[in-house]
C-alpha cells in the first residue's frame, strides 16, 4: 500500500499539469506573423490564422490562441490586416545577372514598334560617347504592329537603327535571347558583310544564323549562335558594373515577394561574385545554381569537386548544369520534328550536339549533379529524354531522385508526354510564355500541334510531375503575378480570350501556388527546408495585397506585393 501511495504522489504534478494544461516551456520567438489568411502548402494544416519565427526558422504554426506561448518581451508582431501570406515564392527560372542588367541597360520588354526602339535608342546615343556600345534587351517582333515594316524572315532589317546610331555599335537581344539585333556599326566590327549568294557560306555559323535579304546584305538579325560573331566585341563588363547589377537584382526580387531563385547557366565569374555577396552578408535571395554548359573546363572542375551544397546558411548551392539545346519558337530556333508553319523547309536549330547531352547526363549521374536542359520544340525534348533515357539504364543506381529537368518544355509531341512522369523528369514551364507567345505561337506550329502539344500543363500534371514555374526573367518580367494569372486563365494580361487558350489545360489556384512554392522548392531538391510554412523551415514569407486563392480571376492582376519576408526578417515593404 505504501509503495502505491508513493507512485500517486510522485504522479500528482504531471497529473496536475494534464488537468490544468501544460506549461512546457517553449522557445520564443522574435517574429509573430498574424491577422490575415496564411496559406501553408501543408496539408494538414492547408489554411491558419498565425506563425511564429524565431531567427530565420518558423518554430510554431496554427492558431492565434496557441501562438502567444511564444510571445516574450522583446517578441516583434506583425499584423497581417486582413491580407495574404505564402511561403517566400521561388523563381524556377530565371537568370539573375541578366535581371540585374535589364536594369542597367536598354530594357525593351515594353517596347511596342519598331519606331519605339529606334526612339530608345536615340535617346541613348545622345547621351553616349562616340564608339560607345549600346546594348539592351527584350524586343519582340511577333508583339509589333509591322504593318509599315521590311521584314524578311519574319523580322525588322537595321536600316532604321543604323540611321540613328551611325557612330555608336549597337547589340540589342532578343526578348528569348536566342537572337539579336545589330547596326551596321556593330556588323563592321564584327566583320559581317554583304556577300554574294555564291560566298554566303563563308560566314556560316554551326548551330546559327546571319540573317540576309535575296542579295546577300545581312539584316541585322543574328539568330542563336551566329551571335557570337557580334558579342565577342562588346567591351567586357567591370565588377563594379557587376556588382551594380547583382544589388539591382536582389532588390528586385524583393520587389516582386521572390526570396529564392533557380539561376539558369552561371560561369565561373558570377559564381565567385555570389559567394563574395555570401561572405559579406550582402546575398538577400537564396540562390540555386546551374553551371553553364558552354563552359566545358569549368563543368570538369566540377564534377572532380562534386556538388556545393549550402547546408548551412541555406543561401548558395551549386549541384547542376544547364544545357542550351534548342532555340526560341519567337525566332524560330526551337527545334521541331516537323517545319515550321510559317516558314517551310526550315526545322529550327540543333544547338548543342546530343552527344554532348549524353555525356553530361552520364557524368551528372555519377558526380551528384542535376542536369536542366533548356528545350522549346518537340524535337529538342524528344531527343533530350531520349539521352536521359540512356544514361539512366546506364545507371540505375545513381539515376535515384536525380531530379533531371527540361527547362520549357513548351512544345511536346503526345507521344513524348508521358515519359516525363515515366522517367521522372521534371518540366520547368514559365507559364508567362504562354499568356506572351501564344497569340502567335500558333502561326510558328498551327493549330493542331498547338492543342496537341504546347503548353499543356494540365496534361503533365495529371501524369505524376511536378512543375517548377517562373519568367525566365529577362525574358519577360520577373512579375509573379501576371505568370499565376496565365497559369490559372490562359489568357494574354490584356485577358484574351474569353475562357482562355485550351481552357483544358488550365492550373488550379492550388496548383499554380504550388509551382510556385514547394514544387518549385522539390525542383531543388529543397522542399524539407523551404517551398511550405512549416516548424523548422526556413522563415521566407509572400504577402500580397490581396486574396490570390479567392478574389475573381480579373482582379488577379491588380494584386501588388505588399511585404516580402526572408529569413525571418522583413526586406521589403511597399510604400
Amino acid at each position: 500500500m505504501n509503495a502505491h501511495i508513493k507512485i500517486i504522489v510522485l504522479l500528482l504534478p504531471y497529473m496536475f499539469m494534464v488537468a490544468c494544461g501544460s506549461t512546457e516551456e517553449v522557445e520564443k520567438a522574435d517574429l509573430i506573423i498574424k491577422g490575415g489568411t496564411i496559406y501553408t502548402l501543408n496539408d494538414q494544416k492547408p489554411i491558419v490564422e498565425a506563425v511564429a519565427v524565431t531567427g530565420d526558422k518558423i518554430v510554431y504554426v496554427g492558431s492565434v490562441q496557441e501562438v502567444e506561448k511564444y510571445v516574450a518581451e522583446d517578441t516583434k508582431t506583425l499584423d497581417l490586416e486582413g491580407r495574404t501570406m505564402t511561403p517566400g515564392l521561388i523563381e524556377g527560372h530565371g537568370h539573375f545577372m541578366g535581371l540585374g542588367y535589364n536594369e542597367l541597360n536598354l530594357n525593351l520588354l515594353q517596347v511596342k514598334s519598331y519606331d519605339e526602339l529606334v526612339s530608345l535608342v536615340a535617346n541613348a546615343v545622345e547621351e553616349a560617347e562616340p564608339g560607345q556600345w549600346i546594348t539592351g534587351r527584350g524586343w519582340h517582333q511577333s508583339k509589333w504592329n509591322n504593318d509599315n515594316e521590311v521584314m524578311i524572315q519574319g523580322f525588322q532589317t537595321h536600316e532604321k537603327l543604323s540611321a540613328v546610331s551611325p557612330d555608336n555599335p549597337v547589340y540589342l537581344r532578343h526578348a528569348s535571347g536566342h537572337a539579336g539585333f545589330a547596326n551596321a556599326k556593330a556588323m563592321e566590327i564584327a566583320g559581317v558583310q554583304q556577300l554574294s549568294k555564291e560566298n554566303m557560306s563563308q560566314q556560316e555559323v554551326e548551330g546559327g544564323e546571319i540573317i540576309r535579304d535575296e542579295l546577300g546584305n545581312p539584316t541585322g538579325i543574328f539568330n542563336e549562335r551566329a551571335q557570337t560573331l557580334i558579342t565577342q566585341n562588346i567591351p567586357e563588363t567591370t565588377p563594379e558594373k557587376d556588382r551594380q547589377a547583382m544589388n539591382l537584382a536582389i532588390k528586385a526580387c524583393w520587389r516582386n515577394g521572390i526570396t529564392g531563385f533557380h539561376d539558369a547557366g552561371v560561369g565561373r565569374e558570377h559564381i565567385q561574385l555570389y559567394k563574395e555577396f555570401k561572405k559579406s552578408g550582402d546575398l538577400g535571395v537564396r540562390l540555386y545554381v546551374m553551371l553553364t554548359g558552354w563552359d566545358k573546363a569549368l563543368l570538369e572542375e566540377w564534377y572532380q569537386r562534386g556538388p556545393e551544397i549550402d547546408t548551412v546558411h541555406n543561401l548558395l548551392t551549386i549541384r547542376s548544369v544547364k544545357l542550351n539545346c534548342d532555340g526560341a519558337l519567337g525566332s524560330r530556333g526551337a527545334w521541331l520534328l516537323e517545319e515550321y508553319t510559317d516558314r517551310p523547309g526550315h526545322y529550327g536549330h540543333e544547338t548543342l550536339p546530343m552527344d554532348f547531352v549524353l555525356e553530361t547526363s552520364h557524368k551528372a549521374l555519377k558526380g551528384g549533379f542535376q542536369v536542366c536542359s533548356h528545350a522549346i520544340g518537340d524535337r529538342a525534348n524528344r531527343e533530350i529524354l531520349d539521352r536521359y533515357e540512356t544514361a539512366f539504364k546506364s545507371n540505375p543506381e545513381a539515376q535515384t531522385d536525380s531530379r533531371f529537368r527540361i527547362e520549357h518544355a513548351q512544345h511536346l509531341h503526345p507521344d513524348d508526354i508521358p515519359r516525363f512522369a515515366e522517367l521522372g523528369v521534371i518540366p520547368a514551364m514559365q507559364a508567362i510564355h504562354m499568356s506572351s507567345d501564344r497569340p502567335w505561337a500558333i502561326d510558328r506550329l498551327g493549330e493542331q500541334r498547338i492543342k496537341d502539344g504546347a503548353y499543356i500543363w494540365q496534361t503533365l500534371l495529371k501524369s505524376g510531375v511536378k512543375i517548377v514555374n517562373g519568367t525566365d526573367v529577362p525574358v519577360e518580367p520577373i512579375n509573379p503575378i501576371a505568370s499565376f494569372y496565365a497559369s490559372v486563365s490562359r489568357k494574354t494580361l490584356e485577358g484574351d480570350p474569353e475562357g482562355g487558350y485550351e481552357p483544358d489545360q488550365k492550373m488550379t489556384r492550388e496548383q499554380a501556388l504550388r509551382s510556385y512554392t514547394l514544387d518549385a522548392a522539390y525542383g531543388a531538391f529543397e522542399e524539407s527546408i523551404k517551398g511550405s510554412i512549416e516548424p523548422n523551415k526556413l522563415a521566407d514569407f509572400t504577402i500580397f495585397s490581396q486574396n490570390i486563392m479567392e478574389v475573381p480571376e480579373g482582379e488577379l492582376l491588380n494584386t501588388e506585393i505588399d511585404a516580402t519576408i526572408f529569413g525571418g526578417k522583413i526586406v521589403y515593404e511597399r510604400k
